[in-house]
C-alpha cells in the first residue's frame, strides 16, 4: 500500500482495507470459506463514503469535464426523483434530494479548479456550498440563469440521453424549466453521455481497496446457502433458499439490488432457459441436483452479481460427476477468453465479438451478456454481449468504448452435454466481479472453478 493511500483513506476504511488485501490475491479458499467478513456499523460506513465522495469530486470532475469539452455541468433532482448521477453525489445522511436540487460545476481552469455550487434551500454538507439566496433572488431557476450569465460558459452539459438510461436523469419537466429560465442561453446546453457515465463507471483507488471486501461477503454468505446448514435434501426448496438470501442480507443490515435466483438442473430435465428464470416457482432439492444462484448485495454504495453453481452428493459420492465439472471448466475457459478481449479504447461490441471468436475456434458453445458494475448492479458503460441475442448491440451502449479503472461483471454460460447424464446437454451459468485497470483484469475476490459440494467435504479453511 502506498504512502498517498494512507494519506487519503481514513483510519476506518485503511482498516477496510488491510482487512481485504489478503483475501484478493488468490482463489483459494475464497469460494469455499462461510465465514462472512466483518461488517462496518452504519456510521461508520458514512464517513467512508462520504470520504470517497469527497476524494471523487476532487479529483474525478475536472478531468472527465475536459474531456468531454464543456466548462459547465448543470444537474438537477427532484426529491425521491434523484437523476441516478445525483444521487452517487449525495453525502451518506442525505437519503434523498431535498425539494429541488441542483448542482453546477464550473470549470474555472487549471489553476482555480472546479468550483462547485447547490442552487437550493440547503448547502449539501460541505461538499456544495449554497449559491442561492431566496431572499435577493426568490425564483430559484432564474438564479440558475445568472449563474449562468455571471460565468459565461461556452458548453453547459446536462445529463439527457437517448442511449444510457444512466446519462438520462434530466426530466421532461425539469429540462422545460431549466430551458426556459435561460433563455437565448439555452443555446449552450449539451447532450454528452460520456461525463455521466465517465463519472459512475470510473472506480478510484480507495474504493479498489475496499471492494473485494465487499465481494468476499457476497461470496460468504452464498457459500453459507450451499451448505448442509441451510439445504435439506427432500425438504428445502430453491424458494426456501431465495427468501433466505434475502433474509441474511437483511439480518447483516446489508441491502440487495435485485431478489436471489436459486434453480435447479437435475438428469431427465431439459437444458435450464434463462428466459424463464422468473417462473419458476421452487422446486424441493434432491440428491444429484445442480444448483445455480444468481446473487449481488449493495454496501457502501458498491453493488456485486455472483452466480455459482453447487452440486448436491447423492449417497455414497465425493464429488460431482466429471461430465458437470467439465463444463465448468468450459466456462471459465469462456471468461478467460473474454478477458484476453479487453483492450483500453475498444468498444464493447468489438470485445464481444473478439471473445466470440476465440470460443468459436475451440468449439465452445457459449453466451456472453457481460456488463459493468459499480454505484448500480448493471451499471454504466459499455454492454458486451446480450443473453437473448449473440449479435453486436446496436447503438450507444456496444459502441462504448473500453475504459480504465472500471468495475465489470464476467456474466456467461456454456452449455455442455453431461454424459453421466445420458447427454444431457446442461447450462453453467457463471458471474464474477473484476476490475479492469488499463493493462489486466483482475477477479476482485478469485473464480469459481471448482464446483461446491453439499454436504460439504471436509476442508480445513484460513484461520
Amino acid at each position: 500500500m502506498t504512502a498517498r493511500l494512507r494519506h487519503v483513506l481514513s483510519p476506518v476504511a485503511l482498516a477496510v482495507a488491510m482487512t481485504t488485501s489478503s483475501l484478493a490475491s488468490a482463489e483459494v479458499h475464497e469460494l469455499v470459506d462461510p465465514r462472512v467478513p466483518h461488517i462496518l456499523p452504519v456510521k461508520e460506513r458514512a464517513a467512508i463514503v462520504d470520504q470517497w465522495l469527497k476524494e471523487r469530486l476532487d479529483t474525478l470532475v475536472a478531468p472527465l469535464m475536459r474531456e468531454v469539452g464543456v466548462d459547465m455541468w448543470i444537474l438537477v433532482a427532484g426529491e425521491y426523483d434523484e437523476d441516478p448521477v445525483v444521487k452517487t453525489m449525495l453525502p451518506a445522511t442525505w437519503l434523498a434530494a431535498r425539494r429541488t436540487t441542483i448542482l453546477i460545476f464550473h470549470d474555472r481552469g487549471e489553476e482555480q479548479g472546479v468550483e462547485r455550487m447547490a442552487v437550493a434551500r440547503y448547502p449539501v454538507a460541505d461538499l456544495f456550498p449554497a449559491a442561492w439566496d431566496p431572499e435577493a433572488q426568490p425564483d430559484q431557476w432564474q438564479r440558475v440563469a445568472e449563474i449562468v450569465r455571471e460565468r459565461n460558459p461556452e458548453a453547459v452539459a446536462v445529463n439527457t440521453s437517448p442511449d444510457f438510461p444512466l446519462a438520462d436523469g434530466l426530466s421532461v419537466g425539469m429540462s422545460r424549466k431549466l430551458r426556459d429560465a435561460l433563455g437565448d442561453d439555452a443555446g449552450r446546453l449539451v447532450e454528452n453521455h460520456d461525463l455521466a457515465i465517465g463519472w459512475l463507471e470510473t472506480r478510484t483507488e480507495s474504493e479498489m481497496m475496499a471492494y473485494p471486501h465487499i465481494v468476499r461477503i457476497a461470496h460468504a454468505i452464498i457459500a453459507e446457502t450451499f451448505s448442509e446448514a441451510s439445504i435439506t435434501p427432500g425438504v428445502t426448496t430453491t424458494n426456501d433458499l431465495r427468501w433466505s438470501l434475502r433474509q441474511r442480507v437483511v439480518d447483516l443490515g446489508l441491502d440487495t439490488w435485485f431478489h436471489p435466483s436459486v434453480h435447479v438442473q437435475r438428469a431427465d430435465q431439459g437444458a435450464f432457459s434463462i428466459a424463464n428464470m422468473s417462473l419458476d416457482e421452487g422446486d424441493v432439492i434432491r440428491p444429484g441436483d445442480f444448483l445455480h444462484v444468481d446473487f449481488g448485495i449493495t454496501y457502501l454504495r458498491l453493488n456485486t452479481d455472483t452466480q455459482h453453481h453447487a452440486y448436491v452428493l447423492r449417497p455414497g459420492e465425493t464429488e460431482a460427476p466429471l461430465g458437470l465439472r467439465d463444463g465448468l471448466a468450459a466456462a471459465n475457459r469462456v471468461q478467460d477468453a473474454l478477458l484476453d478481449a479487453f483492450e483500453t479504447g475498444r468498444s464493447g461490441n468489438d470485445i464481444f465479438m473478439a471473445a466470440r471468436s476465440t470460443i468459436e475456434r475451440e468449439n465452445i458453445d457459449g453466451t456472453i451478456y457481460s456488463h459493468p458494475i459499480g454505484f448500480h448492479g448493471h451499471g454504466a458503460g459499455a454492454w458486451l454481449g446480450s443473453w437473448d441475442s449473440q449479435k453486436p448491440i446496436a447503438g450507444g451502449r456496444g459502441d462504448y468504448k473500453l475504459r480504465d479503472n472500471t468495475g465489470w461483471s464476467i456474466e456467461l454460460n456454456a452449455q455442455k452435454a453431461v454424459p453421466e447424464w445420458g447427454g444431457q446437454v446442461v447450462r453453467f451459468m457463471t458471474e464474477e466481479d473484476a476490475y479492469w485497470d488499463g493493462e489486466t483484469v483482475r477477479y476482485l475476490d478469485g473464480r469459481q472453478k471448482e464446483i461446491t459440494l453439499v454436504p460439504r467435504q471436509q476442508a480445513t479453511l484460513p484461520q
